[in-house]
């Protein structure tokens, strides 16, 4: 019984930190938030300070470097997605997202 609740401790342990901890910037989880609060996440800044990107987030705004994120091609154009969050509310509606 006693091994029964350890294991049950671990687990929720390990939920919380893959939710809000160490794990959670894995899933982009949160990322309108720190945008909101003017934070850039962890893109890369050049020399004039604005994120090096090849795309903007259609959904949240959010810049997407080229080699990490989601893609999809919406009528003829190659639209970047942060998360897959953000791919699937496109997907939802895109012609509210891709104006």
């Amino acid at each position: 019984m006693m091994m029964l609740l350890w294991v049950l401790l671990w687990a929720g342990v390990f939920v919380l930190m893959m939710r809000f901890g160490c794990g959670a910037h894995m899933a982009h989880a949160g990322h309108a938030s720190a945008m909101q609060m003017g934070g850039g996440g962890d893109a890369p800044s050049g020399p004039s300070g604005q994120a090096e990107s090849s795309a903007v987030d259609p959904v949240c705004g959010m810049p997407v470097p080229a080699d990490q994120g989601y893609a999809e091609v919406y009528q003829g154009r190659l639209l970047r997605f942060c998360s897959r969050r953000c791919l699937d509310a496109f997907d939802v509606a895109p012609h509210r997202y891709a104006g």
